[in-house]
């Protein structure tokens, strides 16, 4: 398994689990890894931007599944690389990778297949941008192209706001312009509605609904200040309605998986689409190619059946021989510690204790951006950790999050202390 965040811990934890591990005497390494990782996986170390340095790994270890867990190395080709060599991998090609690494490729397929979604133009200048934004009304919803780690999009209230933003974008304030963040820029028009998140894995062919949650993008309560990367997050989300669901599956997921098989690039993995929840119906925000973090926390505290005979499944393309999977009806709900400072400059080093006092209270707790240096567990990222309890609904769940929340001493770091908000308001109204 590659990566090394909060995602990847929980899916380390739940492969772990798998008959392919816990009864068949399987092997599962992890790279890089965490400090929480290590506990269910052989840590090792490569660069994992050398496609070459995976292959020979796999080849050297006898290994023959890879899951990719974060976006970057499937938008650039490592899925085909590993293929090549006849390595089973759970993730998509390079070319179906574009439905998260180009926010352009989606809309155009969207726009030829019917998919709903929201009214855009692709521009490719700032001048032509400016210009485009003649043909919205605010608020302008802004994005960058290529990847931009859950923070290329900028929702602004005026045109002034908008054309600096414009040029922030444009002047690869998203990333470099070799990664395609900053070298080109959709603007869309504004969807009235909630968000929430729903996914699905795919061989290519059969497509299998994987649960929904709700995350919480903005770093202060109340969903106020700056995009992060998520806050905190609950499974399932009461507003993802069975009639929702399926609406998402015949409209949106199912269109799409058809699409790319129909133009040669079938598309394989998880299919994590951002839905906003409108008066006319579920409609597409964007789709991700890897598993959300921190939905993906959520959904692993869920899931009951054998994460690895479903991944290793779809990319085998054999999904259509395994039953629906099963998941908890009970709520998981996850609060992410950070650092100080984040989502800007995060204060690093700062020492953490009380992981152990916290799962005692019944939690798990997934780190996200941690690091051991000189015997002690420090912050080594934004987001450190994502702590996950499950309850019979969010204000159960809720309630033993944030119990355990509190158990951890992280002097250096905050946590939002409203995650399930919106549902609870619900609950309550």
């Amino acid at each position: 398994m590659l990566g090394s965040g909060g995602r990847e811990h929980a899916l380390a934890w739940k492969l772990a689990q798998s008959r392919f591990i816990a009864e068949e005497g399987g092997t599962l390494y992890a790279c890089p890894g965490n400090p929480g990782i290590d506990e269910y996986a052989e840590l090792v170390e490569f660069d994992v931007g050398d496609h070459a340095a995976v292959g020979d790994f796999c080849a050297a270890n006898g290994v023959d599944f890879v899951v990719v867990g974060p976006e970057q190395p499937l938008v650039d080709g490592l899925a085909d690389t590993l293929r090549e060599q006849g390595i089973a991998v759970f993730g998509p090609s390079k070319a179906a990778a574009q439905l998260e690494g180009s926010k352009g490729f989606t809309k155009d397929l969207c726009d030829r297949a019917g998919i709903p979604t929201a009214g855009y133009v692709r521009t490719t200048s700032l001048d032509d941008a400016n210009a485009a934004l003649d043909r919205f009304a605010p608020p302008y919803v802004l994005k960058a192209d290529g990847l931009a780690a859950g923070k290329g999009v900028v929702i602004a209230d005026s045109r002034g706001e908008a054309e600096a933003a414009l040029a922030e974008m444009f002047g690869g304030a998203f990333g470099p312009e070799s990664l395609g963040a900053g070298a080109e820029v959709v603007i869309e028009e504004f969807m009235e509605g909630e968000e929430a998140s729903y996914f699905a894995i795919t061989d290519g062919a059969t497509i299998v609904p994987f649960g929904g949650a709700q995350d919480h993008k903005r770093v202060g309560d109340g969903d106020t200040g700056p995009n992060t990367g998520g806050m905190g997050a609950y499974s399932p989300a009461p507003i993802l309605s069975a009639q929702v669901r399926g609406e998402a599956i015949q409209r949106i997921i199912g269109p799409t998986v058809r699409a790319m098989a129909d133009a040669g690039t079938p598309y394989v993995g998880v299919l994590y689409a951002g839905l906003m929840l409108t008066s006319e119906g579920p409609k597409l925000v964007e789709y991700n190619c890897r598993f959300g973090d921190p939905e993906c926390q959520v959904l692993m505290m869920r899931l009951e059946s054998d994460l690895g005979e479903y991944l290793y499944a779809c990319a085998t393309n054999s999904l259509s021989s395994l039953p629906p999977p099963k998941f908890s009806d009970d709520t998981a709900l996850t609060v992410v510690m950070a650092a100080n400072g984040y989502p800007a400059t995060p204060a690093k080093g700062g020492v953490i204790k009380g992981i152990e006092i916290a799962e005692a209270t019944g939690a798990k707790v997934f780190h996200a951006g941690t690091a051991r240096r000189g015997g002690k567990l420090v912050a080594n990222s934004g987001r450190v950790l994502d702590v996950t309890a499950m309850g019979r609904g969010v204000a159960e769940a809720q309630r033993r999050a944030y119990a355990a929340v509190d158990a951890i001493e992280f002097p250096s770091g905050f946590c939002r202390r409203d995650i399930g908000w919106r549902e609870l308001a619900r609950r309550n109204a």
